[in-house]
């Protein structure tokens, strides 16, 4: 059974692309992993260089009446096993709304699935019917976070999304923690900000993991080459930082 990562956060531009490709791309030198692209800008289907005209995208496994079986979207691509994302997409909400079995639609779609170790989710930054699918079908949450004024912005409202689905719909589902990205650690009010995380993270009743990841320019080469990280610049600082995530995620 393939334990299942939702990356989630309201907020955008938060690295939830980069920490999704880069969180599938080390747990793929640990097992078996797939990549779900739930966001409809579609970034990590970029990144993976996935295709979206005629070929089955994550759209056509949640709306597609036929219940389209979710190995028929997936793509093995260099950079690895995704289901690709879709612009139609956002229009999902508008078709599944109001149906309860639209809510499970993911959820029964992995059901099915066999022979991945890990399965990695991106989702878009917002509270819709897509999210509550990811959440549905997820075993733990990674919540992305930058040391910024805003940093903590919906997050309250996240964490009660996430709370009301364990309580009625997923009781597996947990939040693993807050990730402390794109960090620098060299102002103050980072440092202010990284120990007020630390009690937010708290409130909530889950941890900001003690590794943070550094921000390096090679993440945005690694993105406008469609690479993923850990191919492009497997020694740069941001991947040993992503590397000593996973150990402590995994721990």
């Amino acid at each position: 059974m393939a334990v299942t990562y939702v990356i989630a956060n309201q907020k955008g531009g938060i690295g939830k692309t980069t920490t999704a490709t880069t969180l599938a791309g080390v747990l793929a030198t640990k097992g078996k992993t797939l990549l779900i692209d739930a966001d409809p800008q579609g970034n990590s289907t970029s990144t993976y260089q996935a295709q979206i005209e005629d070929q089955a995208t994550l759209y056509d496994v949640m709306v597609d009446a036929e219940a389209l079986p979710i190995e028929d979207a997936v793509q093995k691509m260099e950079n690895g096993d995704i289901v690709a994302s879709d612009p139609l997409l956002a229009n999902a909400g508008k078709l599944l709304d109001g149906n309860v079995e639209g809510m499970y639609r993911l959820q029964d779609a992995m059901d099915m699935l066999e022979g991945y170790d890990y399965i990695v989710i991106d989702t878009a930054p917002s509270l819709d019917v897509v999210l509550y699918n990811c959440l549905i079908a997820a075993d733990k949450v990674i919540i992305p976070v930058t040391a910024d004024a805003y940093a903590m912005q919906g997050l309250s409202k996240l964490t009660d999304t996430i709370k009301a689905v364990q309580k009625r719909q997923n009781p597996r589902l947990s939040i693993a923690g807050l990730l402390l990205v794109k960090y620098s650690g060299r102002s103050n009010l980072e440092k202010n900000l990284r120990q007020k995380i630390q009690e937010v993270a708290e409130q909530i009743g889950t941890q900001l993991f003690a590794t943070v990841i550094r921000e390096c320019v090679k993440t945005k080469e690694a993105q406008m080459n469609k690479k993923l990280l850990i191919d492009y610049a497997p020694n740069c600082t941001t991947m040993q930082d992503y590397r000593d995530f996973v150990e402590e995620l995994l721990a």
